[in-house]
């Protein structure tokens, strides 16, 4: 099967309110909603509705840094845990650090993530590799490797067996210990023994998503790469060559896509203008700026050269909505898209294997 027969899966990042550092001028809300619940769980609602094949939801351990604008977020895994009951297709993966937080309580806060959402959860592995970040922790330098913690949690996951609850009664049995294994890792920063405390979660292991450059060193199921601006058929030859790159590394090649869309009779361009002499908007990786059936064409095109497109809407107030009416169902009637049932697992809608246990597998 060539590339172009495949299901193209799209995600769609959901942190604040939009990619553009000044989308919170354009919204619907004021900027204290983004620390309650509803706004999360109605966009997340609005990008299954769109087909969204995943959700991505940023985080850092610093506040976001500009002066004039939003300085306070929620958790990345809390926000998702927040819309899991709320949705019922659509995957869910939240952004956690590799370097500064605990890798144990990674691990278990993502299972408890799969079994809130009933097998849609992944992760996008994140390297925080900055002095303000090591500063509030207390560090002079980076006391993790991305490799470790990744290592750790898929070790972690495989540490119940399927069955190892049994609740046999007659005994008083709750757990089979037998079915229950000790991870014993050792890196050059810490070590664990296990086992975890959460169950074997739906998926057994959650996709791991992380940026290209740790795909060298980092066991990722999905590479999340940028290609520098440029026309569009600059961009599809970038997106291609990379792509290869990375299914080579064994990871499916998703490429990031910034974009912004006329709506209700004003251009994108326009749009973009008045929210950049707020704030201006860098260019640092590939976007679109125009009509929805641009957009279309531009998405249709890439799907030959990538396994998956992440968006990131200028204002999600705004592009998020027009992608849903104007754009997705243009998609749909163009080529075949991965695109979410009730039921299904993330790990299914990528086209991924089943996980298989390492420790039952030995046993």
């Amino acid at each position: 099967m060539s590339r172009a027969d495949q299901p193209l899966f799209l995600g769609v990042e959901l942190d604040g309110d939009g990619a553009h550092p000044a989308a919170w001028r354009a919204s619907s809300h004021s900027p204290v909603e983004l620390l309650g619940g509803r706004v999360h769980a109605e966009r997340a609602q609005e990008a299954e509705r769109a087909g969204f094949a995943f959700a991505t939801f940023a985080d850092s351990a610093v506040p976001p840094s500009d002066p004039d604008g939003i300085s306070a977020r929620l958790d990345a895994i809390q926000r998702a845990a927040f819309v899991a009951p709320l949705t019922s297709a659509i995957g869910l993966v939240p952004e956690a650090d590799t370097v500064y937080t605990e890798p144990f309580h990674v691990a278990t806060q993502l299972a408890s993530l799969d079994h809130a959402s009933r097998g849609r959860a992944g992760w996008v592995a994140t390297a925080a590799d900055d002095a303000e970040t090591a500063a509030l922790y207390g560090r002079d330098g980076q006391p993790g490797r991305p490799q470790d913690a990744v290592e750790v949690a898929r070790r972690l996951w495989d540490s119940w067996e399927y069955d190892a609850v049994i609740r046999d009664v007659a005994t008083g049995r709750y757990l089979d210990r037998d079915r229950l294994h000790h991870i014993r890792f050792t890196g050059d920063d810490y070590s664990i023994v296990g086992p975890s405390i959460v169950p074997r979660s739906p998926q057994g292991a959650l996709p791991v998503f992380g940026a290209a450059a740790l795909a060298r060193t980092v066991d990722l199921d999905v590479a999340l790469f940028d290609v520098r601006p440029g026309s569009a058929d600059e961009l599809i030859a970038r997106a291609a060559d990379t792509a290869a790159h990375l299914r080579s590394a064994g990871a499916l090649a998703v490429l990031n896509l910034e974009f912004a869309l006329d709506a209700a009779g004003v251009p994108a361009t326009e749009r973009l203008h008045a929210l950049d002499a707020r704030t201006p908007w860098p260019a640092h990786r590939a976007r679109y700026t125009g009509a929805a059936d641009g957009l279309s064409e531009l998405i249709v095109a890439l799907a030959s050269a990538v396994d998956g497109v992440r968006l990131h809407p200028a204002v999600l107030d705004v592009d998020l909505t027009e992608f849903l009416f104007a754009v997705a169902p243009r998609l749909r009637d163009r080529i075949p898209l991965a695109i979410p049932r009730p039921g299904d697992t993330l790990r299914a809608t990528l086209g991924l294997p089943d996980a298989v246990n390492r420790y039952q597998e030995s046993a």
